[in-house]
Parts: C-alpha cells; structure tokens; sequence
C-alpha cells in the first residue's frame, strides 16, 4: 500500500465501492423478490379461505360483488374463461394451491397475470387478480442506477481534480533532466495549486543559487590563474633549489585544483550532456596518459583492444584519475590497466579502502584530504560515469585495490 499510487488507489476504492453498491442492490431485489412471494401466497390463502367459506351455489350477486371489490378480483365471462382455459392448458403455470375438504382453489400465471380458479361442491368459479402491479422492482432498479451514475461521476470528477498532478510530475521531471527554464503553473489555488507554486518558487530560487554558484566559481578561478602565474614566475628566479621546488609543486597543486573544480563544474551542470561516438579503448587509455602528463610514471598497460560507444574525452578523463589515484596511494606507485571479459580494470598495490566505495565518491571526502589530494577525484569519476552510463566497482585481491569499469547494455561494442 505504500507504494500504491494515489491514481491506482481511487481505482481500487471506487471499484470496491461499485461491487459493494451492486451487492446490495442485488440482495435488496432478492429480499423484495421473497417479500412479494410471502405477501402473494398470503393473499391468496386468504381468498381461499374467504371464497371456500362464502360461496354457495345460491350466493347473493350483491355479496358476491362486495367480495370481489374487497379483494379487488374481476369475475370472468364464460366466452373469457374458455380462453382462459385454453391458455391454462398449453402455458399456465400453477402459483398457488389450496383448499379444504369442502373445496380447491388454484391460482395459475399467465403472461404476468394471475387467474383464480375456485371449484366448491361443483360450483366453479374463475375470477382475474385485478391487483395493482408493485413497482418496488422498478423503483429498486431506477435507485440502483441513479446510485451508480452519481458514483461514475464522482470517480471522473476525482480523477479530473487530480489530472493536473500528472502534468505538474512531468514538469518537475523536464526540471530534473537539466531544463532548468521549466516553470509550473497551475490555474486553481488548491492543494495541487500550492504545491505547484511551491516548487516554482523552489525552481526561480535554485536558478538563482545555480547562477551565483557559477558566476562565483568563474571568478575565483579566473582571480586565481594571475596571482598563481605571477607567483610561478617569481619562483623561477630563486636561486635556493629546494625552496624553489617545493614552491614549484604548490602552485602546480593549486592549478590541478582549479583544473578540477573546473572541470566538475562542467560534468555536474544540469545541462550537460555527453558525446557519444564509437571509438576505440586504446586511443581512450593513450589520450588519458596525455592528460596525466607525468614522463616517468609507470603504467602497465595490458588490454585487449576493444571498441567502445562512449564519450571519448569523458572516458580518457577518468581513466586519467583512476590511473592518478593509483599513482598518489599506491604502494609501489604503479598502475595497471588491463581488460578482463569485457570489463576495464585500474590495478595498483595498496591497502584496502577503509570505508565502502561510495564515501569516497562524495566531494571532499576527508580520507583523500588527509592524504596529497582535494578529495575530488573518485567525485569526478563518479559524476562523469552517471553521464556516459558506466557504473563503478570495487574490489581488494592479492593486496591489490581494483577499480573496475562496468559499462551498460549496449554501452562495450567488440
């Protein structure tokens, strides 16, 4: 039931509430059908009785008339009873008998009317039921109807209130994809309308956070490129080697951060989207060797050359900060890259990771702060493979920390 949606909910509940409604109705007919019996046999036992009791041969017209009036009876000519009879005899179907020792009386059904026969010391007696016909059937079916009518329109009238949840979910949803100009409006000012101007005004004020985030990061990183260039020039002319070099490689340490903030500023954008060409695995792991720009790193490389349908630069870029990675908190500061049945595996000796892999895809994560990195690595790999499709593993072997590349269905062309 908790993950039953409202739509599928009103289904079930207007469903149950028809099968109840048509239930009842069917029980009422059924007690009104048994009602009527009760009621008819009753009625003609006491006519029975009546006419058994009173009849005689020389019985006074006037009395006989009073009885027939009283139990609303019309007596029948003898040309009628002749075809009364012939009726009898082909279709009639026998609703009540009764009598006594001094007579019977049968009651016969014929084509929805009902004909009393009354027979006493042979004197014969036909007589037509001129009862009014009861209308609780029709009335009974007339109700049900109009019940269930009223229910089928309170069921489209529901499910018309909450159509424009349906409309409000797929704005919310072009909002989720990166089309950051989505606006929802709704007409009413309901429920459904405050919460639509809710998340409106959530939309107007998270584009105005996205575009003060993004002027911000633009400027820090073009204030900081000129002082850092500055700041490296000026190193260049001292004559202390060891002081130089440990200058050197801080602000090289600061350009990588702001190579890195740039680029997870660009993999994260809602806007963003990938460039998915064919291309092979060999040119993806020799442009990420390019980009890591390090001469005397070693890198084994051992694949099987296979093709791939992925955004090659993407790719190239995360190879570069697994095979980085490797090199920073391996043992040995080696790497490995190799291919095993189709997957891409980043192989370097080391301790185990202490805590689950996805600690370590958040930005910033502390265990890679404390060591010669910004904690930004594995986030940018992990941010970039959500956008090409290929999802990240990790396992611990033979001392051995294993990163592994799992592309999706479609994703690995041999």
């Amino acid at each position: 039931m908790k993950n039953l949606s409202v739509t599928t909910f009103i289904h079930i509940l207007f469903s149950v509430a028809t099968a109840i409604l048509i239930a009842t109705f069917l029980l009422f007919l059924s007690w009104d059908k048994d009602r009527q019996k009760i009621e008819e046999f009753k009625r003609y036992q006491l006519i029975s009785i009546t006419f058994l009791s009173n009849l005689q041969q020389s019985s006074n017209k006037e009395a006989l008339k009073k009885l027939y009036e009283e139990h609303l009876l019309l007596p029948l000519s003898s040309q009628e009873i002749k075809r009364i009879r012939k009726k009898i005899e082909k279709k009639g179907k026998t609703v009540f008998s009764g009598g006594s020792s001094v007579g019977q009386v049968r009651v016969f059904d014929i084509e929805d009317a009902h004909y009393i026969y009354i027979q006493r010391m042979g004197y014969n007696l036909m007589l037509k039921d001129n009862r009014s016909e009861s209308y609780n059937f029709e009335y009974a079916v007339g109700i049900g109807i109009f019940l269930i009518a009223l229910l089928l329109l309170l069921y489209l009238a529901v499910l018309k209130k909450l159509s424009p949840l349906k409309k409000l979910h797929k704005q919310i949803q072009r909002f989720a994809k990166g089309d950051m100009q989505t606006r929802i409006t709704y007409l009413y000012d309901d429920e459904i309308g405050k919460i639509a101007k809710s998340f409106d005004d959530a939309i107007v004020h998270i584009n105005e956070l996205s575009r003060s985030k993004n002027l911000f990061m633009r400027n820090l990183m073009h204030e900081l490129k000129t002082p850092i260039t500055k700041g490296r020039i000026v190193v260049e002319m001292l004559e202390d080697e060891s002081t130089k070099k440990v200058l050197v490689r801080a602000f090289e340490r600061m350009n990588e951060l702001i190579s890195e903030l740039a680029e997870l500023e660009r993999v994260t954008a809602q806007s963003f989207e990938a460039n998915f060409e064919y291309v092979m695995l060999s040119e993806i792991v020799k442009e990420s060797q390019e980009l890591l720009m390090a001469q005397n790193a070693k890198i084994e490389i051992s694949i099987e050359d296979m093709g791939l349908t992925t955004d090659k630069k993407l790719m190239a870029l995360v190879l570069k900060n697994l095979i980085d990675n490797g090199m920073k908190y391996g043992e040995e500061k080696s790497v490995v890259v190799q291919t095993n049945h189709g997957l891409i595996e980043v192989v370097s000796k080391g301790n185990a990771l202490e805590h689950p892999l996805s600690y370590y895809t958040e930005p910033f994560s502390q265990a890679e702060k404390r060591s010669s990195g910004f904690g930004l690595g594995l986030y940018i790999v992990h941010s970039i493979l959500e956008k090409i499709g290929v999802s990240l593993r990790y396992k611990h072997e033979d001392k051995k920390n294993i990163f592994i590349l799992v592309p999706q269905k479609n994703t690995l062309l041999r």
